[in-house]
């Protein structure tokens, strides 16, 4: 099975390589691809360049074994739709892997709101990241759209390549891409909120400040 997790990734940090990783293992992942977007259609353009961003993920996810940097909406010139992103993982391992597009409870309270979501589920299953005994919440989308496609086993996304829910308890760390460009324009250590490397690459290249 292939993770897909995408993002702004301005910077990335521990608070989405922590829960990436868990989902990671307890699912038993192929790979786990980090897919930095490009021209986000649903909040303010990044603060740094896809390419600053795309190095940096690759410099925080280097010595994962199974991580691998995605750079597919990067190559594209226009709005990171994620139905796009799907479609063209769909072509590229064929009909009959599963694909499994990973967010947190946010993201996904907020699905409906998304360009074509109804599609996402026949392009690739969907896993919530949420905390311990927290359920993803179903109240914006219509009926039992949520219900009648939620498993609660890893083994039912290994019978098809798409269209099951599943919830994944996660360590979720409270920490925020926008605070740490705050602390580093105003000077501020962002140690222990990201990987040394990274914040020592951020240093050298004033990528915030």
């Amino acid at each position: 099975m292939i993770g897909l997790f995408g993002g702004t990734f301005d910077p990335i940090h521990f608070g989405h390589l922590r829960p990436a990783l868990e989902v990671f293992e307890s699912l038993a992942l192929d790979e786990l691809r980090f897919i930095p977007s490009h021209i986000t259609p649903h909040r303010d353009q990044p603060a740094r360049s896809t390419e600053d961003r795309a190095e940096m993920v690759a410099l925080a996810i280097r010595d994962q074994p199974g991580f691998v940097l995605d750079t597919c909406e990067l190559e594209r010139d226009r709005p990171s739709y994620t139905v796009d992103t799907l479609a063209l993982m769909r072509e590229r391992y064929g009909q009959n892997k599963p694909l499994l597009l990973i967010m947190g409870s946010d993201a996904f309270a907020g699905l409906p709101s998304w360009h074509q979501w109804q599609r996402l589920l026949q392009l690739a299953h969907i896993v919530v990241m949420a905390r311990p005994g927290d359920f993803p919440d179903s109240a914006g989308f219509p009926g039992d759209y949520v219900e009648s496609r939620r498993v609660d086993d890893v083994a039912d996304l290994r019978q098809r390549a798409a269209g099951s829910i599943l919830r994944v308890p996660v360590t979720q760390l409270d920490i925020s891409a926008t605070n740490i460009r705050a602390a580093l324009k105003q000077g501020k250590s962002v140690r222990y909120l990201l990987p040394e490397a990274l914040r020592d690459h951020i240093h050298s290249r004033h990528l915030y400040n």
